[in-house]
């Protein structure tokens, strides 16, 4: 029996779901847990189990035809995040030796500095833009030392990273400038990938050139993929960690307060906003045969969005899921992925989102929102949610 989904309507591109997409969550959860949007004819799954149910089952819901509503992007570059087994099995035992050889905690004291002196620079004013102070630039300067690039060419990588994250099928003209990014991007690691072969550093993409495995290595056109998709998922999902952190802080006192008291629970907290109000809302899947999910006929080759949102407010599995609580107890969520896709940049995430929130609290402890937080200009993406403005207002606080 299908579901009756006449009262629910959910637009991806819409303006009301990217200023809140809760309530459609929640309708879709209650009424619509296979929902079908004939316009852009796909289906969205919001319940958590059905979100990890198609996480972990890439033979009938694969990648390798992309993991975005559009469709797949061609590209001879190819992206492990869009890849299925078994030669994304591979790839990613590749990319996992280069990641380990040099541990999280490692990145750690560079981090501290760079958050430090970024808050520490307005700190003073009594007012800032946290967006442009603090959320692109602490993670633009990590990834960017990360993979090697310079800081004169940093900015440079945030203006492509930002001209294909507002690419809009409503705008044509975004969806050229997007493509346009994308193809500068590709370009661009291709000659810093040549640098590093001939002169490796202390960053990841020498890492990604002397990784191997079994014998096997990593060819120039995936070392260009993996990079790409590293600094946009590396700078992206992390900045919006940061702004959706502080937003969420400052809409609930109390919880700030108590983080200023205890700040052990700071890792938690950050773990608590992943759930809530996720920087990473949502991915495509593509069906390689007829499924049926709560009474609707999937048919083969249909893109499934999955609604990382959605499924970390599912009281069916977290209790109280829309309240905010740095002290709940959360033993798992969606917010990076789950299963053979699972983000392996997440603990560099988690790491500066507990940093920036911690040099914010010894900084700045009452900030405020200095707009309403309804009317914040919202980035204009269904896959990722953060404001692109974030101004707030605080007591001035001499920094060192």
């Amino acid at each position: 029996m299908t579901l009756a989904t006449d009262a629910v309507h959910f637009d991806p591109y819409g303006d009301a779901e990217r200023r809140d997409p809760y309530p459609v969550f929640r309708a879709l959860r209650d009424r619509a847990p296979a929902y079908h949007n004939e316009e852009w004819d796909f289906w969205a799954v919001s319940r958590f189990d059905d979100v990890i149910s198609v996480l972990h089952d890439p033979e009938t819901f694969c990648s390798g035809d992309g993991i975005i509503l559009e469709g797949s992007v061609t590209s001879p570059y190819p992206m492990i995040l869009a890849m299925d087994p078994p030669r994304h099995t591979d790839l990613r035992k590749l990319v996992a030796r280069a990641f380990a050889m040099k541990p999280v905690q490692g990145y750690e004291p560079e981090v501290r500095v760079l958050a430090r002196d970024l808050v520490d620079a307005f700190a003073s004013d009594g007012r800032v833009d946290l967006v442009p102070a603090l959320s692109v630039q602490l993670p633009l300067l990590v990834i960017g030392a990360v993979l090697g690039i310079q800081r004169d060419d940093q900015l440079w990588f945030r203006d492509q990273t930002v001209r294909l994250m507002h690419a809009h099928p409503g705008d044509p003209e975004s969806m050229v400038a997007g493509k346009a990014a994308s193809t500068s991007l590709l370009d661009r690691f291709q000659v810093l990938i040549e640098e590093r072969r001939r002169r490796p550093g202390d960053d990841v993409i020498s890492d990604l050139i002397a990784a191997e495995e079994d014998g096997e290595r990593l060819t120039a056109d995936e070392i260009v993929g993996f990079s790409y998709l590293l600094i946009l998922a590396g700078h992206e999902t992390t900045m919006n960690l940061i702004s959706n952190a502080t937003l969420a802080l400052a809409a609930h006192p109390d919880q700030r307060a108590r983080l200023v008291a205890e700040p052990a629970r700071i890792a938690n907290a950050v773990e608590e906003v992943l759930r809530w109000d996720a920087p990473t809302q949502s991915q495509c899947r593509t069906t390689t045969r007829a499924v049926e999910m709560h009474g609707e006929h999937i048919p083969a080759g249909k893109k499934v969005m999955m609604l990382f949102g959605s499924a970390g407010r599912d009281d069916r599995v977290f209790a109280d899921a829309e309240r905010f609580d740095i002290g709940r107890e959360l033993e798992r969520h969606v917010s990076f992925g789950h299963g053979i896709h699972y983000c392996l940049g997440a603990p560099l995430a988690r790491l500066e989102g507990r940093i920036a929130i911690e040099e914010l609290l010894r900084a700045i402890p009452d900030w405020e929102v200095a707009a309403d937080p309804a009317t914040l200009p919202r980035i204009r993406s269904y896959m990722i949610r953060g404001p692109e403005s974030l101004p707030l207002e605080f007591t001035p606080h001499a920094g060192g």
